[in-house]
């Protein structure tokens, strides 16, 4: 029997600015606590009806390069790094709001999140936290791209990533798996930024896109390695796809017991592989264990 932990939110309302690296846009997010059951949500204060777009892979649209939700007309892109935030601080209610329709890119990384989301405090609720219990082993994709879901006997969520650019690429090949919780999470995920190579972001700029982010604000390689940049580890592009997926598998809506494994996967392999998991793995719910 996997045990639950009990929910948690946060003890404030606490708020932090940035600009969209797609938009260039000024944006601010709100994070305010939220009763046990609630879930993450996110909410349009910018729209007259406060528009409520839950953080459920229900609501994902497909989008190039980064995760999108939308709830009827109104939509919130670039989430994935908030929500790997929350979700790696096991941190389960919060109502996130925001006042454009694209979060803030800020550092390219989910630490600046990490550190408003501390300064709020984190509560502990009285509801049990639902478990996604994964059963057996399911692997999609392909040869070049593909992830993996395997059950554990333990009470642990674990990525192991593999990203691989070849030899000339200033990236290569980087490997690196985690148990996931909100220790690990502070210490060897949420710094890890962003990266792209030097033609790809040439190729967004040239269509309009990413015009205010700089090479200061995420890694940019060429074949020597990251542009007027530092890392701040020695395999930073693995640990921000570990932070991608965390981000991704948030969309679950409760926490999922499995290893995964990964290997050049992307946001809408990691977030189907939410979706067949939710439709093939154990639900085990607050209801269940107090029966």
């Amino acid at each position: 029997m996997h045990s639950q932990r009990n929910e948690r939110t946060i003890g404030k309302a606490v708020a932090i600015e940035g600009f969209g690296y797609w938009s260039g846009r000024d944006v601010r997010v709100e994070f305010r606590p939220a009763a046990a059951g609630t879930g993450l949500v996110f909410v349009r204060s910018d729209v007259s009806s406060a528009a409520r777009i839950p953080a459920l892979v229900a609501n994902r649209i497909e989008v190039p390069r980064r995760t999108v939700l939308r709830s009827g007309a109104a939509f919130v892109e670039l989430v994935e790094h908030v929500l790997a935030a929350l979700h790696g601080l096991q941190i389960d209610n919060c109502e996130i709001w925001v006042d454009q329709p694209e979060l803030p890119g800020l550092d390219g990384s989910s630490l600046k999140f990490v550190e408003v989301l501390d300064s709020a405090g984190i509560v502990e609720q009285s509801h049990a936290r639902d478990q996604l219990i994964v059963r057996e082993i399911t692997r999609l994709g392909d040869d070049d791209s593909w992830i993996e879901a395997r059950p554990t006997p333990k009470t642990e969520f674990t990525v192991r990533f593999r990203v691989d650019y070849g030899p000339s690429s200033g990236i290569g090949r980087q490997t690196v798996q985690l148990p996931i919780n909100n220790g690990s999470f502070r210490r060897e995920i949420a710094a890890a930024r962003t990266f792209m190579l030097r033609e790809e972001a040439e190729w967004l700029v040239a269509q309009g896109l990413g015009k205010r982010a700089t090479m200061a604000d995420l890694l940019i390689y060429d074949e020597n390695g990251p542009i007027d940049n530092e890392l701040r580890f020695a395999d930073e592009c693995a640990r921000h796809k570990v932070l991608d997926v965390v981000g991704d598998f948030a969309l679950a809506g409760c926490d999922v017991v499995g290893n995964i494994i990964a290997h050049r996967s992307g946001h809408r392999s990691n977030s189907e592989m939410v979706r067949v998991i939710l439709a093939e793995g154990e639900r085990i719910s607050s209801r269940r264990r107090s029966a």
